[in-house]
């Protein structure tokens, strides 16, 4: 087994202690997941009959929400610290204008992609194919925003494309293993649902995890009516996981490169 390889996966498994870790001294995450998605579906309730400034008070509550969560996971991840109730309410307005700017930034363009080539027989076509390379290219926004955010939102958007450039591999490598089994139609479909917003929107960032597990549960042939019950028990924990190991991986990955990981797993026997 190669060098590489070997530190790589030793990387994973730092990263995996991390998580859990985490994941044991900030359970609370998992209600406040919920009492989030609780908040997001009442305003989403109430915003359908105000028109236009429902959609307002539906993109700030969602910045809101969005920032809250970073915010919590921040503290899961970089201050290593177990949570409490009362962080829920400290961390109120926490990244709102990061959420809000970045998500505006990259929707405008969007809005006017979707327009110019609605009289395009390949406008579908095209549209997926820019959220696909949004979705690989801003993948590492949120944790940009919380972890590694040194200037103005242009340049958050400037530091995710470097930051993929540099290591794409082991940023995408946990993803393309899971979702293996299903091939690229099936990733297509999720990065073109989450491109929008670059995983900024709190229903979106739900999506993935709720995707991967109803497509795990169908392929493993369970009846859906054993698994949707299920599937809405484990998404929370899911999103919680996901964030979790997705930040421990930026940090790991900013904090050294590639042949530093190489150089630390030699120096350590390659176990």
């Amino acid at each position: 087994m190669s060098e590489i390889v070997r530190a790589t996966i030793q990387l994973y498994r730092h990263t995996l202690l991390g998580t859990w870790k985490s994941l044991k001294n900030n359970w609370l995450l998992v209600p406040a997941v919920v009492m989030l998605a609780g908040l997001m579906l009442f305003v989403t309730g109430v915003a359908m009959s105000l028109g236009l400034l429902g959609g307002l008070l539906l993109g700030a509550a969602n910045a809101f929400v969005v920032g809250a969560f970073l915010s919590l996971i921040e503290q899961a991840v970089i201050n290593s610290r177990r949570m409490v109730w009362e962080d829920l309410w400290s961390v109120a307005g926490h990244y709102f204008w990061d959420v809000i700017t970045i998500g505006f930034i990259v929707w405008v363009p969007l809005q006017f992609l979707e327009l110019g080539v609605q009289a395009n027989p390949y406008g579908p076509a095209i549209v997926s194919a820019v959220f696909f390379l949004l979705f690989i290219v801003l993948n590492p926004v949120p944790e940009l925003i919380y972890q590694g955010r040194t200037g103005a939102s242009l340049d958050t958007l400037k530091d995710s494309y470097e930051f993929v450039l540099e290591n794409w591999i082991e940023w995408f490598l946990p993803l393309a293993v899971v979702l293996a089994p299903f091939g690229l139609t099936f990733f297509f479909s999720i990065s073109s649902q989450g491109g929008r917003l670059t995983g900024l929107d709190f229903f979106q960032l739900l999506t993935l995890p709720l995707a991967v597990l109803r497509q795990w549960f169908h392929y493993l042939g369970v009846s859906p009516s054993w698994y949707t019950p299920l599937i809405l028990l484990l998404t929370p924990v899911g999103l919680v996981l996901m964030m979790l190991f997705r930040g421990h991986l930026y940090r790991a990955l900013t904090g050294s490169s590639r042949r530093q990981r190489i150089f630390q797993n030699r120096a350590a026997g390659g176990s």
